[in-house]
């Protein structure tokens, strides 16, 4: 390896971003892994939500966003320095205006304080929506946007960003431009998310 002039990857610092520790009332995981399309049968049904962590040499830029199961899309999205309910509340809202809920939704997250927050729970009960919360440290329960987060990571290389708005700047064009619209994923028979949702609307 010195010889050819290559090293390791050494493991990135962990960041925390889920306090379950704390006496908020906490919901059943009512969504229990159904993970796949076949079984959301549409848009709108079921969300997923995790919040995530950035590196950049400013400090650290949290990410949450909202993933709709049915189609893998990432419907909502918000960065923000503070890691509290405002930043979860931001993806909520953005998920929220963009698309048409028609009928109760459920909404599956860890048991983080954010999404325990009076504030979440009350955006809830406004607009008709489940709760829904994976088992005690178990990501597997929140697995698909996992899976996501993962993926970002890896396809823009784990970077340490030079800015926070240099970040929020290339996770925008990420999301929004790459994954949303040109991804490819097999679970969806190699289409890519807006592909699929418009392909099932035909």
């Amino acid at each position: 390896m010195r010889e050819a002039g290559i090293r390791g990857k050494t493991p990135r610092a962990f960041k925390v971003t889920t306090d379950s520790k704390h006496g908020k009332p906490l919901a059943g995981n009512l969504l229990e892994r159904h993970f796949a399309p076949a079984e959301i049968e549409a848009p709108n049904r079921v969300w997923t939500s995790d919040i995530t962590y950035l590196r950049t040499r400013e400090g650290w830029l949290y990410l949450a966003v909202v993933l709709d199961l049915f189609s893998r899309k990432i419907v909502g999205w918000s960065m923000s320095h503070r890691l509290e309910s405002r930043l979860v509340l931001d993806a909520l809202q953005m998920a929220a205006d963009r698309r048409a809920v028609e009928q109760t939704l459920l909404v599956h997250s860890d048991r983080g304080v954010q999404y325990a927050s009076d504030a979440v729970q009350r955006f809830y009960d406004r607009n008709g929506m489940l709760c829904s919360m994976s088992r005690k440290g178990n990501c597997w329960d929140n697995a698909v946007t996992e899976s996501f987060f993962a993926t970002l990571k890896r396809e823009l290389d784990d970077p340490t960003f030079e800015s926070r708005e240099s970040a929020r700047a290339i996770v925008f064009e990420y999301i929004e431009i790459w994954y949303n619209r040109q991804r490819r994923h097999s679970t969806l028979g190699y289409v890519s998310p807006e592909q699929f949702e418009n392909t099932q609307a035909a």
